[in-house]
């Protein structure tokens, strides 16, 4: 046994390092997810590591982390960037929300269901519409769907849709008009919420389906057309953010 420990207390500095580099891309996820680092964008180990006070070999792993996520991309010889999905990544994206968020309400066994998280989303959604912000809309809506996901009571489907929805985020960061993109689903994310309040689940999933593929629909559409427009190379990544 002495041995055994002796080997652990080897990896207490990995331990630690681990730790730190863990919390360094819980800020960059952050960061990216609202658009601080736009599609496109090298990432300069310099720069972030002096920000953040942390050590090359900590970012690094931190930039290891994001990859594995999708959300960053690393080129030989050019560095790291915040990652610029396809139009089939988006379409994956949102197999994988259908699949998850459906079963979720599919799943939620019977009536009541622990919706002041939900209502909270709704209601900032519409805060945030008769303020004008576009941007605050589409926060809003992100909210509602990780609050539904979080309905499932399971830490790996929330670890799961987190890195999801963060991975949307980025197709969303280069559409030019946000309210044409998000307004239309606040009053669904209403129509889902009362149809749950109903505790009428079967009612609640096929809205929401629904919803989905009209959201697919709109969203390759807009995307489409954005990314047909640029470059496909600067010396900013492999899609230059707008």
């Amino acid at each position: 046994m002495a041995e055994q420990l002796a080997g652990l207390a080897d990896d207490r500095a990995l331990l630690g390092r681990t730790s730190t580099a863990e919390r360094v891309s819980d800020i960059l996820r952050s960061r990216i997810a609202e658009g601080y680092f736009p599609p496109g964008t090298r990432l300069s180990e310099d720069s972030i590591g002096g920000a953040l006070g942390v050590s090359r070999n900590t970012l690094r792993e931190a930039f290891r982390l994001l990859t594995h996520e999708r959300l960053l991309v690393h080129e030989l010889n050019r560095g790291v960037f915040v990652r610029v999905l396809t139009v089939q990544d988006v379409e994956d994206i949102y197999r994988t929300r259908a699949l998850v968020e459906c079963a979720v309400v599919r799943g939620l066994g019977e009536p009541p269901y622990a919706l002041d998280a939900l209502r909270a989303a709704v209601t900032e959604g519409q805060t945030a519409t008769l303020e004008n912000d576009w941007k605050g809309l589409g926060t809003a809506n992100f909210h509602f769907h990780r609050e539904l996901v979080a309905l499932a009571e399971s830490a790996r489907t929330d670890e799961l849709m987190r890195s999801v929805f963060a991975e949307l985020r980025l197709a969303f960061h280069l559409v030019e008009d946000p309210r044409r993109l998000h307004e239309p689903y606040l009053r669904r994310n209403r129509q889902i919420l009362q149809a749950l309040e109903a505790g009428d689940r079967a009612e609640a999933e096929r809205l929401l389906e629904v919803y989905l593929a009209d959201s697919l629909e709109r969203v390759v559409e807009v995307y489409r057309r954005r990314v047909g427009e640029e470059s496909p190379h600067d010396d900013r990544g492999p899609l230059a953010a707008p």
